[in-house]
């Protein structure tokens, strides 16, 4: 049985049936208290690329295991939390199953509400998360050609060295989301125009503690930001929804 970082077991305890094999929808369930945007896409996905084996019926249905849900449960935290390659999650459990002590490197971002909204944005040292090209797109789990797509509209753009800001995972992965529904990267630039207008307004506020001569004024824009960037977010989920139920059904 793979080891299952701090709060992973209560996957596997919550699919578990007396300790017998369970079906994909039953796993499913079970990830989704924790994993919200898990899919029985992303769960086949994962299959595919050997993260897991479940075991199969004569009549070709998967069964999981409470090991198989476990392995799951790191699997989906490791590229939550540590925005780890596939390859690399995998060598770390297969490692782990041999009974070797293989230390993870340090999540991304702090955990909190603004890193989940808008994750980078409380990063103290940006250059220090940072990922190359091959990183994104395994962790993303897209091809090149989206990317490119992706880029050519501005919705993920690279710096100078061709590395990417550690939210470009996030981007990245909710641009595929949206994909799904048929909207397509032209219809998203109307997002990003969005995104940038709200950066330039809090940039407003920010911009004179920035240039204030006093180290502790300047130390301070940066909590603003972070603050001001929280209620931004909240403030645009909050009208999106209002419009969206403002709308005939």
């Amino acid at each position: 049985m793979c080891h299952t970082p701090k709060g992973g077991a209560g996957a596997a305890g919550a699919a578990s049936s007396g300790g017998k094999p369970v079906s994909i929808g039953t796993v499913l369930n079970a990830l989704r208290e924790e994993f919200p945007e898990v899919t029985i896409s992303k769960i086949r996905f994962l299959e595919a690329e050997g993260l897991v084996e479940p075991k199969r019926t004569s009549s070709g249905y998967r069964k999981f295991t409470p090991a198989d849900v476990e392995r799951l449960a790191s699997v989906l935290r490791m590229q939550r939390d540590h925005y780890l390659p596939l390859k690399v999650i995998r060598e770390h459990l297969d490692a782990v199953e041999r009974g070797e002590q293989v230390p993870l490197p340090a999540p991304a971002a702090p955990s909190g509400e603004l890193v989940d909204a808008v994750p980078g944005l409380c990063e103290d040292h940006p250059a220090a998360a940072r990922i190359g090209r091959a990183e994104l797109l395994a962790a993303a789990e897209v091809d090149e050609a989206a990317l490119a797509d992706w880029e050519s509209y501005g919705l993920i753009v690279p710096h100078a060295d061709g590395a990417y800001d550690i939210e470009a995972v996030t981007v990245a992965k909710l641009v595929a989301d949206l994909g799904r529904f048929g909207l397509e990267p032209r219809h998203l630039r109307v997002v990003k125009a969005a995104a940038e207008r709200e950066a330039d307004l809090v940039e407003q506020v920010l911009a004179p503690l920035r240039r204030h001569r006093n180290p502790q004024t300047r130390a301070h824009a940066e909590g603003t930001a972070k603050e001001l960037g929280t209620l931004t977010v909240r403030l645009h989920a909050a009208l999106l929804q209002g419009a969206l139920r403002g709308r005939p059904q």
